[in-house]
C-alpha cells in the first residue's frame, strides 16, 4: 500500500519599509522532523519601474532555492549516517 505524506511550506513575504527591498521566508513543516526555513531577497534597481510582483517572485524563488539546498544537506547527512560513508548527491 502506498503511503501518502504531507509536507507543508509556508511562505511569508515582507516588503518592509523600503519599497525597493523584498524579503521572503519559506518554512517547511513535516511530521517527525524539526521545521526548517530558507530565506531570499530581491532589491529593485531605482531606475527600474515599480512592479512589486516581480520582487515577490524573485524573493520567493530565492527562499525556496535556499530551503532546497538546506534540505539536500540534511538528506546527505542522513545518507552518510545510514551508510557510514560519504554521500555524493547530484542534481
Amino acid at each position: 500500500m502506498v503511503q501518502v505524506k504531507r509536507w507543508t511550506v509556508e511562505i511569508v513575504i515582507d516588503e518592509g519599509g523600503d519599497e525597493r527591498l523584498t524579503e521572503a521566508k519559506a518554512r517547511l513543516e513535516a511530521p517527525g522532523r524539526p521545521p526548517m526555513a530558507g530565506v531570499g531577497g530581491a532589491r529593485r534597481n531605482p531606475a527600474d519601474p515599480e512592479v512589486p510582483k516581480i520582487g515577490d517572485e524573485l524573493a520567493v524563488a530565492r527562499a525556496l532555492s535556499d530551503l532546497s539546498h538546506r534540505l539536500l544537506e540534511v538528506a546527505a547527512a542522513d545518507i552518510e549516517r545510514a551508510n557510514e560513508d560519504r554521500a555524493r548527491l547530484r542534481g
